[in-house]
């Protein structure tokens, strides 16, 4: 039952999600649903300061009661080799790094009895000064070695000073953004259980393969003790992209009691346990000529990182790519404070470092007297700016072009401040959008059985993207046969060597080598190839591959469009419609990318509008760690959304010619918002979030 490609191609079709069914009815099992004979469960026991050291833990309560099996503390834990990771190096020592970092763990029958007795545990402090507070000009900040994912601190071309003391125009302001968490469906959970040896970790993560390694490392493990699964991730966000507490505490607890474990955090907890997105103070200034033409973009960004571990946004890296000037500089600096580690949230650093270019984009445009998509296709370019390399596609004009079209903006009145519809002004605004495509080596395999069908196994995760729907469409084209006779594998570190789900490089990186395997597998099929009992097995590593590609600059572009409404008196924010055109690589379901797109803009109009973890400086705990005081935008926050997209296969990024969208969806939709809302009211937002009381006239 084979077909042409001509027939009836998979890619590019539609196609709905492989597992949707399992998931509406019940049957897909996340980290928190596996049943294993004999489990119990860990509570955890956070830190109640900021700063300083347990002194003495009373456990005697909790172990008297009924069901409890055993506390785990720095006393009796498993010791562990320190990696470099200070978020995972858990119970080694007395220090207390940040709030709500684990003190003991309470492990019990239920998880009630847990819980219970975790809330019975008296622990004795040392408290010790602390210091929560990020400033822009706080007096200790230092510019870092690197920022995330390892690119330079700083880059600097040409002369911005002089260039912006002989411009025509400058525009020099200040942005800022808040801490942001991640706040994913599902809850981190770990449950660990030993047998034969070997210990298998059912959790919920965007990496199996990834976390296998860190923990094998900081276990002292020998290769192949440790096994991770997760078939089904109820969303990640990026926190999910390491190795996170419960993993830690899950197979440390099944070493010391001799039982399956689970370790599931709370959603309080998981406020200072699995990462955040830092607040950033962003300064941005523009050098252009009379016709908007830039000169020169400098962009300076200020963040937070913890004492334990240093992560450094990388907020001035989207001025790198976005637009052409001959002087160019961008830079970060740091502050180490008492709190919990910063981490990767969706797009992170250009979700927040294209509110600070694209807005102060925006203000470049109204001091010119130039349209704003015109003042971004005039400083459109071919080569990346910061390093001179050409992007191997670059899309950005026709995506703003179409944009446009679809949006109506060339019926727009561009004066700010005029269009008044009972108590609500109303504007429209815009930005542009690039994240970075890359690929990561991973290893996949493709089998013939001999029962008919085909099974491809490779290291993916699947965090609500259709990650393992696209995979199956890739591998029927490739093996010439309808995808119902192709069930793909994911989730699994005995898979081997696999890119996690984050960066918008899991697709791209996992189509790689299931494409190489299964075209290869077609191949050995067509000579005649004889399949043995247990499968023909076909199997390709991307390594090599992936390190011998041109040297190329390779980015998805989008833009944003955004109509506003502002309630004159309130200052209430409502967004009746967004737009956004992406020109992300090949699109292989546009059905689960535009859910990925509108979902991406989605969190946009939340981070724009509500989203904001709020610091208590007393304390050091973040004081809204729950959903209902952390708010996130629902049904009702959310107008019309149009996605469309431009065509671009970039076969120079991957074979499928596909380039990640997970992430780019959120990016520059604040900025958009932003901007509609000062042509809605002739006052810059530069804030966010854009709060009544920010928004009120």
């Amino acid at each position: 039952m084979t077909r042409t490609w001509q027939t009836a191609p998979a890619v590019g079709h539609p196609l709905t999600r492989i597992e949707g069914l399992d998931k509406v009815t019940g049957r897909a099992h996340y980290a928190a649903d596996i049943a294993l004979p004999g489990l119990v469960y860990g509570w955890v026991v956070p830190a109640t300061i900021a700063r300083g050291r347990v002194r003495a833990l009373d456990v005697d309560a909790a172990l008297a009661m009924p069901g409890v099996l055993a506390v785990l503390d720095r006393q009796n834990a498993p010791r562990l080799t320190d990696i470099g990771e200070g978020t995972l190096f858990l119970f080694q020592n007395d220090r207390v790094a940040h709030y709500g970092a684990p003190v003991a763990l309470v492990i019990a029958d239920t998880p009630e009895r847990a819980r219970e007795a975790a809330e019975r545990i008296q622990v004795d402090y040392f408290e010790e000064p602390h210091d929560v507070v990020f400033r822009a000009d706080h007096p200790q900040l230092y510019a870092p070695d690197h920022v995330n994912p390892q690119l330079p601190t700083v880059t600097d071309k040409g002369d911005v000073d002089a260039a912006l003391a002989d411009a025509a125009v400058v525009v020099d302001r200040e942005y800022r953004t808040p801490a942001q968490h991640n706040n994913a469906m599902e809850p981190h959970s770990g449950t660990a259980v030993w047998a034969d040896g070997r210990v298998t970790l059912y959790n919920s993560t965007q990496g199996a393969y990834r976390i296998a390694g860190t923990l094998t490392r900081l276990f002292g493990f020998e290769a192949g003790t440790l096994h991770v699964v997760s078939e089904h991730v109820g969303g990640g966000f990026g926190n999910k992209g390491l190795a996170r507490p419960e993993a830690v505490l899950a197979v440390m607890a099944a070493t010391l009691v001799g039982r399956p474990v689970r370790v599931t955090l709370t959603r309080p907890q998981l406020f200072p346990l699995t990462g955040y997105r830092t607040p950033t103070a962003q300064r941005v200034r523009l050098g252009a000529g009379a016709d908007g033409r830039l000169v020169a973009l400098e962009h300076r960004a200020a963040s937070q990182t913890s004492r334990l571990l240093e992560f450094t946004e990388q907020s001035a890296t989207y001025s790198r790519a976005m637009y052409a000037a001959d002087n160019l500089r961008t830079s970060h600096r740091v502050v180490a404070l008492d709190i919990p580690t910063p981490r990767w949230m969706r797009a992170p650093g250009e979700a927040p470092g294209s509110f600070g270019l694209e807005s102060a984009m925006d203000e470049l445009a109204e001091a010119c007297g130039v349209d704003p998509i015109e003042l971004r296709l005039r400083n459109d370019t071919t080569t990346e700016p910061a390093s001179g390399h050409p992007f191997s596609s670059r899309r950005l004009a026709e995506c703003l072009r179409a944009g446009a079209r679809r949006f109506g903006w060339a019926d727009r009145d561009p004066r700010p401040a005029v269009r008044r519809d009972g108590r609500w002004w109303r504007g429209t605004g815009m930005a542009g959008a690039h994240y970075p495509a890359r690929t990561a080596p991973t290893i996949a395999h493709a089998t013939a059985l001999r029962s008919g069908g085909y099974v491809v196994r490779v290291g993916a995760a699947d965090i609500g993207t259709g990650a393992r729907t696209a995979l199956t469409q890739l591998a029927a084209d490739a093996l010439e046969v309808p995808v119902e006779q192709v069930r793909v594998l994911i989730g699994d570190s005995d898979f081997g060597l696999a890119m996690v789900a984050g960066g918008s490089m899991g697709t791209a990186s996992w189509s790689w080598p299931v494409l190489t395997a299964c075209h290869d597998l077609a191949r050995r099929l067509a000579s005649g190839e004889a399949i043995p009992p247990d499968g023909l097995t076909s199997t390709f590593d991307s390594t090599e591959a992936v390190g011998a590609r041109r040297d190329l600059a390779r980015y998805a572009f989008g833009a944003h469009f955004a109509e506003v409404a502002v309630d004159v008196t309130t200052g209430e924010v409502r967004v009746p419609r967004l737009t956004g055109v992406y020109a992300v690589g090949r699109v292989v379901n546009p059905l689960t990318a535009r859910s990925q797109l509108i979902g991406g803009m989605t969190m946009g109009l939340s981070c724009a509008l509500l989203e904001e973890s709020m610091m208590d400086v007393g304390s050091g705990d973040f004081l809204n760690h729950n959903l209902a005081d952390y708010h996130v935008a629902t049904n009702a926050d959310v107008g019309a959304l149009d996605v469309a997209f431009v065509d671009d296969p970039d076969d120079e990024l991957n074979p499928a010619g596909v380039k990640g969208l997970g992430e780019i969806g959120i990016v520059g939709v604040p900025a958009a918002i932003a901007n509609a809302m000062w042509h809605a009211t002739g006052v810059r937002q530069r804030e966010l979030p854009i709060s009544p009381a920010r928004a009120a006239l």
